[in-house]
């Protein structure tokens, strides 16, 4: 069953569990304008994690009210997925690697 509105959690990906948590919230950023969220993921039992930077909500863009944050495990499976592809790691050492991500994850 997909929890919608969970702020970390657990995902399986090619046969290994991947914790997953919300680092940030969309924000506004003065010199940057909007940032959207940011997703922390880490292969359990290894140390190189990965970020996942999300676009801002376009309801933001559009001047409206923040809404309810939507983080799924299927954006989030998906989000590994991409990093994943663009190289990622998790099995080697050094700093956590960053990958810009879609609405979707992708």
């Amino acid at each position: 069953m997909t929890h919608t509105h969970k702020l970390s959690g657990i995902v399986g990906v090619d046969g290994f569990e991947y914790e997953w948590e919300l680092r940030s919230e969309p924000q506004w950023s003065e010199s940057e304008g909007w940032k959207g969220m940011t997703v922390a993921l880490l292969r359990k039992h290894t140390q190189r994690g990965a970020l996942l930077e999300f676009p801002p909500p376009k309801r933001l863009l559009k001047g409206l009210q923040r809404g309810r944050l939507q983080v799924s495990d299927a954006v989030v499976i998906r989000g590994i997925q991409a990093a994943l592809d663009a190289g990622w790691e998790p099995a080697s050492r050094g700093k956590p690697m960053v990958f810009m991500v879609d609405a979707d994850g992708n």
